[in-house]
Formats: C-alpha cells, sequence, structure tokens
C-alpha cells in the first residue's frame, strides 16, 4: 500500500492526500530530452490507494491519476521548454488496461464517482495545454489498450500504434462490466474524432478491441506503425511537433514548492485562505485573502516570486482545498465563499497578469487559474458566495460570485461596525481569460437573455460598485440590509442542508451550464449523470451484477428492462 498519498482520518477512513511530486511517483516514469518530455506508464501493482486489489497491466486507481496530474503541471511550470509529450508505456506489450476492477467494485459509488471526474478534468487538462500552451500529445500505444488507457490515449491529440498482430485499442466497458467509459471516451470518439456513429456502435460493444489498417481507416488511431520501427516513429513525430511550439526553449522554469497546509478538526489552513467546516449545517466555508503587498507589475518580479506570485499561490491553494473537500469531506454539501483584504491589491495582481499574458509564464498561470475555476463549476457541492464589508471580490475573485448558485452582498454596514461598506469591482479578467466548461465568461452566461448586458456592465470596469447598483446590474442576487441579513443567509443555508442531496446535484449541474455545449459540458454534464446512475444500478453492482463477477467465469445477471 502506498503511504504518500492516504493518511488516516478519525473516522478510519482514507484521507486521499492530493500532493504528490516526481520523487515520490510509484507509477509514472517522467523524462526528457529536449523539447520533448516523455512519459511513461510503468504501474507498481503492489502500491495501490488502499488494500484489496493489484494494479495489474497498467491498470490505475486514483493514486496513479494523482501522478499524472502532477507530472503535467510540473511539464507546463517548471519546464517551459517542453512543446511535445509523448505518453507512452514501459511494460512490455502494454500500454495501458483502463482503471482497475477490482479497485471499482470494492470501491464506494462516492469514490467512484469523484475518481472519474478527477481523471475527466486530468484529461481535459491535456487538451487544454494542446489548445492553448503550445504543447501537442502523442500517445505511443506500444501494446494492449483497454478502456481508461484508449480514453487516455483519445486526450492526445495524435495516436500511433505499433503493428505487432496483437496490440488493439478497445472501448470493452459496456460488454464486459456493464457500464459506460468513465473519462470521455463515448464523446471523444463521435465529437473529438468524429467517428461515425455506427462505426462507433460496434467498436463499443465488442470486447475484442481494433487494430491495424482498420483501426486507421475508422479514425481510432492516426498511425500504424510496424515494431521495428516504432520508436524511431515516434521519436521523429514528436520532434516534430516540438519543432512547432511557441514555447520558449531557454526560459527558467517556476519549481513548484510543495503547498503549506495544516488540517485540525473543523479547519482547514493554507498560506491564502482557510476552510472552516460546520458538520452540523454541512458548511464549508472557505475565506481567501487578498494579497498582503503589492504585488510584481513586471514579468521579471512575477518570475522573481514564481509560485508565491499571488493570483498563482492562490488557485493552487483553491484547487487542493476543492479535492479535499470533494473526497474526503463528502457530506459537506454546501461551501460559502468569503474573501477579505485590500480589493486594489487584488485588482493590481489582475493587472499584472493583463499586461504580460502573452508571456508563457502568465499564460500558464491564467490557464491554470481557468481550470482551477472550472473545477468549482463542475463540483457537486452548492456554491453560497458572500460579499461582506471587508471582502475583497474584485476581478478574479469576483468569479466566485458568478459561479455561484446564490450570492448575498450586504447592503450598508453591519451595527457597530467602522468596517466600510462592500464594493465589488469588475476588471478585464471578468472578461475572457477564465471561461467556463460551455465556453463563456461567467458574465456572458449570466446574461444569456439579454447580451448587451454584458457590454452595460463592462461600462462600470474598476469602478467600485455598491451593494444596490451591483444587485441592479445583475452581479449579485440579492443585497439584503443589516436587519435582514443574518436571517436571509441563515434560511438559505438551513433550507439547503434540508434538501436531497442527489436531487440537489442534479438541479445544480443543469442549471450551471446553459448555453452551448462543448466536448467538456457533454462529458461533466451527460456523461456523469448517466455514469452516476450505472454506477448504482445491480445489473452493474447488485450481487450478480458484471462489476462484481468480473474475472470470476461467472456470468453477470441482468435485470432485462429498458428504464
Amino acid at each position: 500500500m502506498s503511504t504518500d498519498s492516504v493518511e488516516e482520518t478519525a473516522a478510519d477512513e482514507p484521507r486521499i492526500d492530493f500532493r504528490t511530486s516526481p520523487d515520490k511517483y510509484h507509477h509514472w516514469n517522467l523524462t526528457f530530452d529536449g523539447r520533448v518530455a516523455r512519459l511513461a506508464l510503468d504501474v507498481d501493482e503492489k502500491a495501490t490507494l488502499v488494500p484489496g486489489y493489484e494494479l495489474k497491466l497498467n491498470s490505475y486507481d486514483l493514486g496513479v491519476d494523482i501522478e499524472l496530474y502532477d507530472a503535467l503541471q510540473r511539464i507546463r511550470f517548471e519546464h517551459p521548454e517542453i512543446g511535445a509529450v509523448v505518453v507512452t508505456s514501459d511494460k512490455e506489450r502494454v500500454f495501458c488496461a483502463g482503471a482497475n476492477i477490482r479497485m471499482l467494485s470494492q470501491s464506494t459509488h462516492a469514490h467512484k464517482v469523484n475518481f472519474c471526474k478527477f481523471t475527466n478534468e486530468t484529461r481535459n487538462g491535456i487538451e487544454d495545454a494542446t489548445d492553448n500552451s503550445g504543447i501537442r500529445f502523442l500517445a505511443a500505444v506500444n501494446g494492449a489498450c483497454a478502456g481508461g488507457g484508449y480514453e487516455l490515449a483519445l486526450a492526445c491529440d495524435h495516436i500511433m500504434l505499433i503493428d505487432d498482430g496483437s496490440s488493439t485499442v478497445s472501448l470493452p466497458e459496456l460488454p464486459l462490466l456493464a457500464v459506460l467509459p468513465g473519462t470521455g471516451g463515448l464523446t471523444r470518439l463521435v465529437d473529438k474524432r468524429k467517428i461515425r456513429h455506427d462505426r462507433a456502435d460496434y467498436f463499443c460493444t465488442t470486447s475484442e478491441g481494433i487494430r491495424g489498417k482498420r483501426a486507421t481507416e475508422w479514425g481510432l488511431v492516426d498511425e500504424v506503425i510496424p515494431r521495428s520501427k516504432f520508436d524511431e516513429a515516434v521519436a521523429e513525430r514528436a520532434t516534430e511537433f516540438a519543432s512547432a511550439s511557441d514555447r520558449p526553449v531557454d526560459a527558467q522554469g517556476v519549481k513548484l514548492t510543495p503547498l503549506n497546509r495544516s488540517i485540525e478538526a473543523g479547519r482547514i489552513a493554507y498560506d491564502t485562505l482557510v476552510v472552516d467546516i460546520d458538520r452540523d449545517l454541512a458548511t464549508a466555508t472557505i475565506t481567501i485573502s487578498a494579497p498582503a503587498e503589492a504585488p510584481p507589475r513586471d514579468i521579471s518580479g512575477i518570475e522573481a516570486q514564481g509560485a508565491a506570485f499571488w493570483p498563482f499561490a492562490m488557485c493552487r491553494d483553491l484547487e487542493d482545498a476543492i479535492m479535499e473537500l470533494r473526497v474526503n469531506e463528502k457530506e459537506i454539501g454546501t461551501w460559502i465563499f468569503k474573501s477579505e483584504g485590500d480589493s486594489a491589491l487584488v485588482e493590481a495582481a489582475d493587472h499584472a497578469l493583463l499586461v504580460n499574458a502573452d508571456h508563457w509564464l502568465v499564460r500558464e498561470m491564467t490557464l491554470f487559474m481557468k481550470r482551477t475555476f472550472k473545477r468549482v463549476d463542475v463540483s457537486s457541492r452548492s456554491i453560497i458566495t458572500l460579499v461582506e464589508p471587508g471582502s475583497c471580490f474584485t476581478g478574479t475573485l469576483l468569479e466566485l460570485v458568478f459561479a455561484a448558485d446564490r450570492s448575498f452582498m450586504l447592503d450598508g454596514t453591519f451595527e457597530g461596525s467602522n468596517v466600510p461598506e462592500a464594493s465589488v469591482v469588475l476588471t478585464d479578467m471578468n472578461f475572457g481569460p477564465l471561461t467556463m466548461p460551455n465556453g463563456l465568461t461567467r458574465l456572458q452566461h449570466r446574461f444569456l437573455n439579454d447580451p448587451s448586458q454584458v457590454d452595460t456592465v463592462k461600462a462600470e470596469t474598476g469602478e467600485m460598485i455598491e451593494a444596490l447598483d451591483a444587485e441592479e446590474l445583475g452581479l449579485v442576487t440579492f443585497a439584503p440590509d443589516d436587519i435582514d441579513w443574518e436571517d436571509e443567509v441563515r434560511i438559505a443555508v438551513e433550507e439547503r442542508a434540508s434538501f436531497s442531496p442527489d436531487a440537489l446535484t442534479g438541479m445544480e449541474a443543469s442549471l450551471r451550464f446553459a448555453g452551448p455545449e462543448t466536448l467538456e459540458t457533454k462529458i461533466f454534464g451527460r456523461l456523469s449523470a448517466w455514469q452516476n446512475w450505472i454506477f448504482q444500478r445491480p445489473n452493474a453492482v447488485g450481487g450478480d451484477g458484471a462489476l462484481q463477477v468480473y474475472g470470476s467465469g461467472q456470468k453477470a445477471d441482468y435485470n432485462k428492462q429498458r428504464v
């Protein structure tokens, strides 16, 4: 059992830790050669996240994907020279067998869903790097490639399959396990690779997989290469991809230093935020602090601060807090966002990002911020944001007001307080860089009924907007005064805790992503909803369900009703 990613909680359930580093990897070999990185899967069968299974045939659990995510972050931030990544295997004749079936069969429903969500976000991050960072990913499939292994290859933008007479690509989840490919395989087949519906249907209902000429003709892979020429062809293609990248060859990367985090009863503390947990109300109050001093304005200052540069540091802390709450605090159903500090310093940090937007490091930081806020969007938690006197919901942090299912902004001040009344400030960060999974800014999404309102709001950029004006502009949901504040917030929080968590998750996911559909919204909405349901059906997880009897020689017993 791996001890790097798991520690025991008071309830004797494993606490999953998403922090790791290359010196702690059990499953991935990460190497660099000029402008090309090689990321090779070599799973340690015994180094499982929890006991009870072995990771045979390069199958994976959440611990394997935690390492993959960390490796991708290090490529993006610590190695600016990298323009191409080869994703492959260091095991003979096997690329990846996908998610470990024994792990899935013994996991709780919540763990299976959280596992799929994190792996989806990781694979979306690969595509984000291809689309926005100048890093192309090449899957060098040098052996059998099934299920989640093929889904990993699908996240890359070029797939090369070895032609050795036996290696295939397959998505066998439906015929073998009575579930769906869990990390976007179905959507990527028809939306990304644009494979014909009838061919995709055949592919997803046969467990044997497809190889060779048919795999290329159908578009399942881009090239099939003989074993004798495979390594040479992969190296040639990776070099070709890297040479087209706009990433700097001679820039200095930023070291991803370990996060400072402490966990004690009811509180998780980081450098830039704290999380206070109320188990009776099932809430986590996440209070984000503004920078303590003026951030650097020029790129040399940002490079000097590196991982300590406030926008980057804050989002690294926030991302870890999100994962902590998702996976280790599953009964905490409502997240309440607050902020504190000098709004002008948040505005200055946004300005530094915007004026240096063309620099590779600032580009990566901004893309990471976008991905972190997307994690808020797709989390199965109710989001309430409170804008109070002393808050600093400006620019980047104002996105947390727009992301909320409901927001409250105090009109005036609290009785007996000398803290000036609350205000919010828009910056250009609210009008482009931090888009949602549906490709819209949160303001565009907010004003789908009247797109011209975005221009009306933009005219207020840089102004301190107080509660009643913010309510009139549509920036917050409610603006109660001091007399009503406590009751309105309390009722909203208590009401949320009284509702069915399942129904809330379905409602919130349906309401949060109006407008256009994208690859991401289909995966997190359509796929997640169906998989969530399928993972609870007896055909998959019952006593004689396919996940339970897999590998035993016993045939699954299905209820044949279509519902």
